[in-house]
């Protein structure tokens, strides 16, 4: 079985140490790595602690057949902009049933026009996770409230709408909102 692991990580900013010490038991970045490069066998128990510390769903881990990558032709560093010194690729990510997708038809905030947004929908029990993020929140009549998460308190959500000079908004616990995990810009 082949694995996402270096892939997710990096993707998140994190170093093997960080997963390692997220882990539930903590274990060693001598381990993380090993697991990453398959020196070591990635059982099912592995797959999800990694999965809890990255805080993704142990199916984002997997590499499946016929899933499509990106061969990396550069990387940007701090000195420069150079061919990678191993083969390195870009995943496309698993898209679950829990993924619905944005389109930014006007800018907004940091957002151009024509900007995606896949976005993973959560339930009441996971809303923490989406705190101080940009998240989709469904309203009644078709319409929805677009804006970054500043906090949930007594059963409301308190959301900033990203327009310059809008004013916060509260909310009370709708049956699901959705954080945004992925950009996609067109150049």
């Amino acid at each position: 079985m082949q694995s996402r692991i270096r892939d997710v990580r990096r993707a998140k900013g994190l170093t093997l140490a960080d997963v390692a010490e997220r882990c539930t038991p903590p274990t060693t970045a001598q381990t993380i790595g090993r697991l990453e490069t398959g020196m070591r066998v990635l059982s099912l128990i592995w797959i999800n602690r990694i999965a809890d510390a990255l805080g993704v769903d142990s199916s984002d881990l997997v590499a499946l057949p016929d899933q499509q990558y990106l061969p990396v032709a550069a990387v940007l560093q701090d000195d420069g902009t150079f061919a990678p010194t191993k083969e390195e690729r870009i995943m496309v990510p698993n898209i679950g049933g829990t993924m619905v997708g944005l389109r930014i038809a006007v800018s907004t905030g940091e957002y151009r026009r024509g900007d995606e947004l896949w976005m993973e929908q959560l339930q009441l029990d996971a809303y923490a996770t989406a705190l101080n993020l940009d998240v989709l929140v469904p309203r009644p009549g078709g319409r929805f409230l677009f804006g970054r998460l500043l906090g949930r308190e007594a059963g409301k959500l308190h959301i900033l709408p990203l327009e310059a000079g809008a004013r916060q908004q509260v909310v009370t616990d709708p049956a699901w909102i959705a954080k945004a995990v992925r950009l996609i810009r067109k150049l």
